[in-house]
């Protein structure tokens, strides 16, 4: 008898904790979609993201404070005769900021600022990148097996230094996604005849 209810008891907390995993990944921070292509000689990927801003660094993005999020990118080649070789590892910020004044938002990555209306279509750059060139294509080797991977975070290495200490504390300054995998190889076109 102790054992049925042992297993019983078992089961119930496997099925619930399968549940709030479930949960998490439906409403939680991830990568949603990574597509590296080759276009003009380059190797740009292109990403979708789920990350949502609540709470207290909502608030504090709505009273003017900048925050920064940062995409970090790494691509090796494996090799089985010593470490796999780092062939792109870049990292692209973009800085978004409410102005009181204009009422406006701006969005930028670098000294390109782009204004729009809301928190959340500033975030739109944020959650869908597109045309990131991250390599050249000559420094790629064709028909070559590569793997790579990719998430999106709230860099707090470059808020102010009294939000960096908050951050520190709290969970909600603490904006990640896990890292996604993706593996891909580039192919040389056949000369049509």
């Amino acid at each position: 008898m102790l054992r049925l209810l042992f297993s019983v008891f078992l089961s119930l907390a496997l099925a619930g904790a399968a549940c709030a995993e479930v949960s998490t990944e439906e409403t939680g921070e991830r990568v949603l979609r990574v597509e590296p292509q080759v276009r003009e000689g380059k190797l740009y990927i292109d990403a979708d993201v789920q990350l949502d801003v609540a709470g207290d660094l909502r608030n504090a993005a709505e009273k003017g404070v900048p925050i920064y999020f940062t995409a970090d990118l790494k691509i090796v080649s494996k090799r089985w005769w010593w470490f796999d070789k780092v062939v792109v590892d870049e990292q692209l910020t973009w800085r978004i900021v409410y102005n009181a004044l204009t009422r406006q938002w701006r969005v930028g990555t670098g000294e390109l600022s782009l204004p729009e209306s809301s928190l959340d279509n500033a975030l739109s750059l944020v959650r869908n990148i597109r045309g990131w060139a991250v390599a050249d294509i000559g420094d790629l080797e064709h028909d070559e097996p590569y793997e790579g991977r990719i998430r999106v975070r709230l860099d707090t290495s470059l808020l102010a230094r009294p939000f960096q200490v908050d951050a520190l504390n709290s969970s909600a300054w603490s904006l990640a996604t896990p890292w996604k995998n993706f593996n891909f190889s580039i192919s040389v076109a056949e000369p049509q005849r």
